[in-house]
């Protein structure tokens, strides 16, 4: 039989709540045709005020390029990014979003404070600080930059 201490396992603890809000979050927008990598493509570019390239997307992400290219490309056909050449660098495809995307944005944050506020009920303001501080620790301990971490739901 396999064995671990789970029950010690500061990852085991922080995957399965990380789970947990993927599937209410998804669960959420599923409900107004929206699907989870939607919104974390819109959040990374919201993050990173308004346009990313391919590359820098997918690394944000934390999957590979190729990988992102058929949600790239249905957002697009859907009227959601656009891809504008990069004035450096020709090569280069920005990924932006588009006036539609914008009215979808607000119905995806409204989903996703839905969750937050269910997720963070029974916690005083001061719990969630602490809780802030304590992932914030766990991620400079592993060198994992923040702007990566904040892109995931």
């Amino acid at each position: 039989m396999l064995q671990y201490d789970f029950d010690e396992s500061v990852g085991c603890w922080i995957c399965l709540t990380n789970q947990s809000l993927r599937r209410a979050v998804a669960s959420r927008l599923a409900d107004e045709a929206i699907t989870i990598r939607q919104w974390e493509v819109l959040a990374c570019i919201a993050l990173k005020g308004g346009e990313l390239s391919q590359v820098e997307l997918a690394d944000m992400l934390g999957i590979e390029a190729p990988t992102l290219v058929g949600v790239l490309a249905r957002m697009e056909r859907d009227g959601w990014l656009a891809r504008v050449s990069c004035s450096e660098d020709r090569r280069k495809k920005l990924i932006r979003p588009t006036e539609k995307a914008e009215a979808v944005w607000e119905r995806m944050v409204t989903c996703c404070h839905e969750v937050r506020e269910r997720a963070t009920q029974g916690f005083t303001r001061e719990e969630l600080q602490l809780l802030k501080q304590f992932t914030e620790r766990i991620r400079e301990n592993l060198n994992v930059p923040c702007d990566v971490a904040l892109a995931r739901v």
